[in-house]
This record gives C-alpha cells, sequence and structure tokens, in this order.
C-alpha cells in the first residue's frame, strides 16, 4: 500500500470524525450563525491557523536535520531513560491483546488526529477567538520544545533498546502502517511524547471550554488517557516520555493563556493578519480596476 494511500485514508477516517464532532458537540446553532458572520471570523483565525501551519512544516522540515545534529552535538538518553523506570514497559504489555492492540492503534493514528483538529474547528464557532489563539500558541509551544529536544537528545523507544522483552505491537497486528509514521517520526527521538503532550494540551484546554463543550471534555479526557497509555502499551514510549509529555502538555497551555490577549483585536497575530488580507484586497481591486 503507497504512501499517498495512507495519507488518503487518514484524511478520510479523520475528515468523518470531524464532521460527526461538529454536529454532535458544536451544534446546528453555533453552525448557523458562523455562517452570518464568516468572512470576519475566518479571516481572523486564518492568520493564527497559517502561524501554526507555519511551524509545523518547519517541524517537519526540521526534524531530519535535528536527527542528524543530534548524533553530533547531542547526547544519548536511552540508557538513562532505561535505569529511571526498568521495566515498566513490558510489564505494561503484559496485558496484550489482539483486540486491545487494534483499538488502540486506531486510536494512536486516527484518534490522535482528530484530537488535534477538532478543537481548532469547534473554536471557530465561539463567540470569541481567545479560545482558538490559546489553542494555537499552545501547539506552537509544544511543537518547539519537541524541535529543541530532538536536536538535543538522542533517545530510542523500547521497543529498538530492549527488542527481546518489548514487542512493536502496532507493527504486528498492522505492518503496512510503519510506512506512514516512519515518514512523520524517526525512532530516536521519542522523548518527550509529543502524542502525549498534544493530547493533554487538548485535554487542559478543553477543560477551560468546559462550559462551551461540555461534552468535548469527556471525549478529550478519555482519549488523552488513551493515548497517552497506547504509546507505551505500543512499546513506542517510556514512561518517563509521557510524563515528561504531560508536564509539557499543561505547562504549554498555561504559558499559551499567559501570552494571549483577551481581546481579539489586541491580538498582534489577529491585527497583523487583518493589515495583510487588507493589504491584499486593495491589491486585488488594483489588477481588477
Amino acid at each position: 500500500m503507497s504512501l499517498l494511500v495512507h495519507y488518503l485514508q487518514l484524511v478520510t477516517v479523520v475528515g468523518v470524525c470531524l464532521g460527526v464532532g461538529v454536529y454532535t458537540i458544536v451544534g446546528t446553532d453555533r453552525v448557523r450563525r458562523l455562517r452570518e458572520e464568516s468572512q470576519h471570523r475566518l479571516l481572523d483565525s486564518l492568520s493564527h491557523i497559517c502561524v501554526l501551519g507555519l511551524v509545523f512544516g518547519l517541524s517537519m522540515y526540521w526534524r531530519p536535520i535535528g536527527g542528524e545534529l543530534s548524533w553530533t552535538f547531542g547526547y544519548n538518553i536511552t540508557h538513562t531513560l532505561y535505569s529511571i523506570e526498568g521495566t515498566l514497559v513490558p510489564t505494561v504489555q503484559e496485558i496484550a491483546m489482539t483486540e486491545l492492540t487494534w483499538v488502540l492503534s486506531l486510536v494512536y493514528v486516527f484518534g490522535y488526529v482528530f484530537l488535534l483538529l477538532f478543537p481548532i474547528v469547534a473554536y471557530l464557532f465561539l463567540d470569541t477567538l481567545r479560545p482558538l489563539r490559546v489553542a494555537a500558541l499552545a501547539y506552537i509551544i509544544n511543537y518547539l520544545a519537541g524541535l529543541c529536544s530532538y536536536t538535543l537528545f538522542v533517545a530510542y523507544g523500547p521497543r529498538n533498546y530492549m527488542p527481546g522483552q518489548v514487542r512493536g505491537l502496532m507493527y504486528e497486528v498492522w505492518p503496512e502502517i510503519e510506512q506512514l509514521t516512519t515518514h512523520i517520526n524517526t525512532n530516536a527521538n521519542v522523548f518527550p511524547s509529543l502524542h502525549t503532550s498534544l493530547a493533554v494540551t487538548v485535554a487542559v484546554l478543553a477543560w477551560y471550554t468546559r462550559d462551551s463543550y461540555p461534552r468535548w471534555l469527556y471525549v478529550a479526557g478519555s482519549m488523552a488517557v488513551t493515548i497517552a497509555f497506547s504509546t507505551m502499551y505500543l512499546g513506542l514510549h517510556w514512561g518517563v516520555d509521557v510524563f515528561v509529555g504531560t508536564l509539557l502538555g499543561i505547562g504549554s497551555v498555561w504559558a499559551a493563556a499567559y501570552i494571549a490577549s483577551d481581546s481579539d483585536d489586541q491580538s498582534l497575530i489577529t491585527r497583523k493578519g487583518r493589515a495583510l488580507f487588507a493589504a491584499l484586497r486593495r491589491y486585488r481591486d488594483q489588477l481588477a480596476s
């Protein structure tokens, strides 16, 4: 199966989940209200989404470069991680069963992407874009922290460090998915677990917006716990990776909430985005005249 097919599967499954989530959690009333003010709100949000996309693109571009630099200038902390927790991951894998492995693998791949994208979509429908701005900043903090860590440290996951004790359970039941996961990540950048940190980030954001989306709090909380557990169960991350990822997720939301301005009009990115879009409109009008 080609890499393109894997991405098409991912887009299809996550797209369906987002549609169901918008209908059941956001609600049709908010969707109708957004239509009435869609241009203004979408343009304001687009500047933040573009900055987030830029950082994500930089993260994807830098990872192989940072991986090479980490072997030259960084520190191999794999044995340190093992010395801290020992056989925690092999102990977790003692409960392994095929059905559970399939469920956790699907959540790890599809559920994780849905979990990250849904807040960006759902927060568009709120009366203020501050939750969206906080979410975008928190994601950016996670990615930048991950880039720094992956450049400074070499860290192999349990399945690579202890192949005789830890099984790559996801790749045993779903071997073709390794083509997708290895295209996005390398096996030497497991510290901290960004799957965990970003999942926890979404769960903490869900707590802050629980009055607007009470159902989402339960969905995000349960999925965050499941994803964090799956990283160890599948043999991909150490318990230390998960612990540090949890701290990073909580800290990123706190920092983002501290940095983000209370008013949409006070946001630097929003103001710059409005100025840019206004300039583009003037340029378009000049071309049309």
